[in-house]
């Protein structure tokens, strides 16, 4: 197989704030050790793909295209996707243990077959994807790192983007949700600045969700503190 140049991990900045809550029961800890073995992509991790290795998509997604969601939380907006698209293979990224053990009890009950997760950080499997991958990302209620200080830290940097761009299908779409107003600013001025457009939707106001969309536990929340969420596509040229 083909590589690509390992990963410095010593100047990497988390775009992600933890990645353990409260205790994993007895139970959860089964579900990680049966559940997440049956979905996970294997050769993602630097200890498990140290020469960063390109991965054999097909032998995972067959001709199906590729959608991404990057930090899925506890996966409702995943899961419902899949079950709306059977025709689609699925990736989630995700390295918060607790939302990780919340979606696979999920995928469990509901039988999902066409998710394939990363427990883990999405750069690390960047790395390692073929170019030209991915037909959809999402990213959806992103980690909003609100101090100046800490902007840098935000995936909606060319740190994250630029392997995102890589690793997108030409014509591929880019769906971002936030309820942070200086986030969604902060996302236009830089997914723009490379090979991306903006698609319109709703004129200039970007306040109303996709039509496939289902709502995330973190919308629910801003919706009962009262915040304003944005919704924006972006295209890849």
């Amino acid at each position: 197989m083909s590589s690509v140049t390992p990963v410095n991990d010593e100047v990497r900045r988390n775009f992600y704030g933890r990645f353990k809550g409260h205790g994993i029961t007895k139970a959860q800890k089964e579900l990680l050790k049966t559940e997440l073995k049956n979905i996970s992509l294997t050769s993602v991790s630097v200890e498990d793909n140290p020469k960063r290795n390109q991965l054999d998509i097909k032998s995972y997604f067959g001709s199906k295209p590729v959608w991404l969601e990057v930090g899925f939380g506890s996966g409702e907006h995943l899961i419902y996707q899949a079950k709306c698209h059977p025709e689609v293979s699925f990736i989630g990224c995700e390295p918060y243990i607790n939302g990780v053990v919340s979606f696979l009890g999920k995928v469990k009950r509901q039988k999902i077959k066409n998710i394939f997760v990363y427990a883990g950080d999405v750069r690390d499997l960047f790395d390692v994807l073929p170019s030209n991958s991915l037909a959809k990302v999402f990213l959806l209620y992103p980690d909003p790192w609100p101090k100046r200080r800490h902007k840098r830290r935000r995936f909606v940097n060319p740190e994250y983007l630029i392997p995102l761009l890589r690793v997108m299908n030409e014509c591929a779409e880019l769906r971002v949700a936030t309820d942070i107003e200086d986030y969604f600013k902060h996302t236009k001025r830089e997914v723009l600045k490379l090979d991306f457009k903006l698609i319109k939707q709703n004129g200039d106001k970007f306040d109303l969700p996709w039509s496939d969309w289902f709502p995330t536990r973190y919308e629910k929340k801003a919706k009962l503190q009262n915040r304003k969420s944005y919704y924006a596509t972006f295209e890849k040229n």
